[in-house]
């Protein structure tokens, strides 16, 4: 445990930064998993979903919760599978 104030101060703000974080990355896997069944499926809505996906991929990586080329890896990927199943 920390002693100095602004150490204890900054624990807490680590705390919730990783919740933040955590919540982020849990919604961008959860989008990204619903966008890949779609396509598999063969979904009417396939695209909705890989749109909404990619933009929750860029919001993430715009608040630099994911690195910008783990973003984009995770978008291409999902681009590639809903062109190849097109």
């Amino acid at each position: 445990m920390a002693n100095i104030k602004s150490q204890i101060k900054r624990n807490r703000q680590n705390d919730r930064a990783k919740e933040r974080n955590r919540a982020v990355r849990s919604e961008v896997r959860t989008r990204i998993k619903a966008a890949e069944t779609a396509i598999e499926e063969g979904a009417d809505n396939a695209q909705e979903v890989v749109a909404s996906a990619i933009k929750r991929i860029d919001v993430a990586a715009q608040k630099r919760v994911l690195h910008r080329n783990t973003a984009a890896r995770a978008k291409s990927r999902l681009m590639h599978k809903l062109h190849a199943a097109s």
